[in-house]
């Protein structure tokens, strides 16, 4: 997020780590932004003195209340997957951000050219949780095609452009029209192979993502399962 913002002619800020002392946090600042691990943001909030600055955390699944009383406070948090500093950076400007709290949350958005939607606390677990199925879960469940296709032989990469035009169709058609395979069309035999090829580490994975598949497309589950 630091870079990101010096990019964007922001000044350069400066940073506190564990044990460092908190007691100038916020000064001369606009914000104070806490990038912490979700179950410690309250702790560390509560350890801030009183400032001026607005006290902003980046956590999806926690509300407002987690920066306790101070006088102005936000949550900013990127829906985007952040998986190192340089390329956290690029990914940031123009990304979504789920917002709440003072103004200056969404200045920010605006300063990283980006886009944003309001969530209220009590819908911010659910919130994460959709976030979460929609980029870590995704990229478990490739992780998992990558392990299949070795079996096979085939390039990984064959898999991933198979994944970009389903993701395509999906933003072109929403999930229910984009589904295709043996699973939307009531093939059960082809699931069946499908199972008694893969190891019993990959076979569990597999059938639950076949029933979503079955519920996706309006399919019961076969009898006897």
């Amino acid at each position: 997020m630091a870079r990101a913002l010096v990019a964007e002619a922001w000044p350069e800020p400066v940073f506190f780590g564990r044990g460092d002392d908190l007691s100038t946090v916020g000064d001369g600042a606009d914000a104070v932004v806490i990038a912490t691990p979700d179950d410690v943001i309250a702790a560390v909030a509560a350890e801030m003195p009183p400032t001026d600055a607005v006290v902003v955390h980046l956590s999806g699944s926690r509300g407002l209340a987690e920066l306790g009383g101070h006088r102005a406070v936000g949550a900013l948090h990127p829906l985007v997957a952040l998986p190192d500093p340089d390329l956290g950076a690029e990914r940031l400007r123009g990304a979504w951000f789920a917002t709440a709290g003072d103004p200056l949350v969404e200045r920010i958005v605006a300063a990283l050219h980006g886009r944003s939607f309001t969530i209220a606390d009590e819908d911010r677990a659910a919130y994460h949780a959709a976030a979460v199925i929609a980029s870590n879960h995704l990229v478990a469940l490739l992780g998992q095609a990558e392990r299949v296709t070795a079996i096979a032989g085939v390039p990984f990469d064959a898999l991933l452009d198979l994944a970009e035009g389903s993701l395509a169709n999906v933003r072109e058609l929403g999930p229910a029209a984009a589904l295709t395979g043996p699973a939307s069309r009531g093939d059960e035999a082809t699931i069946r192979r499908h199972l008694a090829a893969l190891g019993d580490d990959e076979a569990a994975s597999y059938e639950a993502l076949a029933a979503e598949a079955r519920r996706l497309a309006g399919r019961s589950q076969p009898s006897g399962e």
